[in-house]
C-alpha cells in the first residue's frame, strides 16, 4: 500500500468481502435499492448495468449499445440514465430505452460520467472529456418535469456528486484537477453557489473518484490509483484512510438491510500482467464494514 501502516489515520475495515468477481473494466456508481434489497452498478467501458440481489445472491446484467455513465432509480419504475451521449429512461424488464435529451451533443469528444439524485428527486450528472485532457465538461440537472439546467462548466472529469445530510452543501469533484469542491446548496430551488475547495489530492497517491455521505455527515471518497477510500470530515479534514486490495477503486455506496455495509466498485482499466496478478479483486464489487452507516438514496421523481 502507498501509505505507511504507522499512520494513525489508516484504519483497516472491520471486514472486507468480495461480493462479485465481475472483472469490470470500469465499474462505477453503485446504487442501493432499499425496496428490492439489491445493489445496482455499471461497467462503463463494458456497456452494462449490473444488479446483485442480496437476499438470494443472484447477479443480473443488461448490455447496451453505448456506454452508461450513471443512473438513478425512478419512482415511476425503471431507471433514468446518463448514457455517454445523453439522458434516457431505461425499463429493465422490457429493455426499452426512451431518449430525453443529449445536452452535450455540440461536443462529440465529451461523454457523461458520474451522476446522482438529490433528495428532491432531481437527477444530476456531469460530462467529461473522453480524451482526459480538456476542461470541456459540464454539470447538468435533470428535473422531474424533464427540463435540463447547466449548473457548471469548464469541468475535466465530473465525479463525486453528493449532498450533506442537511442539504446545505453540495460536493462535486473534478478528477482532472485532483480537487473536490463544495458549494452552498439551496434545496428548494436546486441551485448552487459559492464554489470553494473542499479537499485536494495533490501530493497524494490517488485522485478523487466517486463519493457518498454517511449518516454522520462525513464524505467517503474512492481514490483512483490510490488503493484506498478516504473519509473526509464536513470541514474537509481527512478523518480516516481505509486501505483496499485494489489499485483503482471507483465509487462507494452504503447499503444492506440496515445501510451499514459500504459497497465499493473498482476497475481493471489499463492493468495487465504483474500489476493485475497482485490484485485479483480488481474490477470486483467489494463490501466493507467500516463501523458507520449511510443514508438511503432518493429516486428520480420524473
Amino acid at each position: 500500500m502507498p501509505q505507511s501502516t504507522s499512520d494513525p489515520l489508516i484504519v483497516e475495515p472491520n471486514s472486507l468481502t468480495e461480493i462479485a468477481r465481475c472483472g469490470n473494466i470500469l465499474g462505477e456508481v453503485p446504487v442501493w435499492d432499499v425496496a428490492e434489497q439489491a445493489l445496482y452498478w455499471v461497467d462503463i467501458e463494458g456497456k452494462r448495468l449490473q444488479r446483485w440481489h442480496q437476499p438470494t445472491g443472484a447477479l443480473t446484467d443488461w448490455r447496451f449499445e453505448e456506454r452508461i455513465g450513471s443512473f438513478a432509480l425512478r419512482e415511476a419504475g425503471g431507471l433514468v440514465c446518463a448514457f455517454a451521449s445523453g439522458f434516457a429512461f431505461f425499463d429493465p424488464p422490457g429493455g426499452r430505452i426512451d431518449w430525453i435529451a443529449r445536452p452535450d451533443a455540440h461536443d462529440p469528444g465529451n461523454r457523461f460520467n458520474d451522476g446522482k439524485c438529490d433528495r428532491d428527486g432531481r437527477f444530476w450528472a456531469g460530462t467529461m472529456d473522453d480524451g482526459l485532457t480538456r476542461h470541456s465538461g459540464a454539470l447538468y440537472r435533470l428535473d422531474p418535469d424533464l427540463s435540463i439546467h447547466r449548473m457548471e462548466t469548464g469541468i475535466g472529469i465530473s465525479n463525486a456528486l453528493c449532498w450533506s445530510p442537511d442539504d446545505r452543501t453540495f460536493y462535486f469533484a473534478d478528477t482532472l484537477d485532483r480537487e473536490i469542491r463544495a458549494y452552498d446548496y439551496d434545496a428548494a430551488t436546486g441551485s448552487v453557489s459559492n464554489r470553494r475547495l473542499f479537499a485536494s489530492t495533490h501530493g497524494d497517491p490517488g485522485v478523487p473518484d466517486g463519493s457518498t455521505i454517511d449518516a454522520e455527515g462525513f464524505m467517503w471518497n474512492a481514490q483512483w490509483d490510490g488503493w484506498r477510500l478516504v473519509r473526509y470530515a464536513p470541514d474537509g479534514r481527512v478523518d480516516r484512510i481505509v486501505p483496499l486490495p485494489v489499485q483503482k477503486p471507483t465509487s462507494c455506496m452504503f447499503g444492506g438491510p440496515d445501510l451499514a455495509t459500504l459497497f465499493v466498485t473498482s476497475a481493471i482499466w489499463d492493468l495487465a500482467g504483474g500489476a493485475l496478478a497482485v490484485q485479483p479483486m480488481a474490477g470486483s464489487l467489494l463490501a466493507l464494514d467500516v463501523g458507520v452507516g449511510g443514508l438511503p438514496e432518493t429516486r428520480f421523481r420524473g
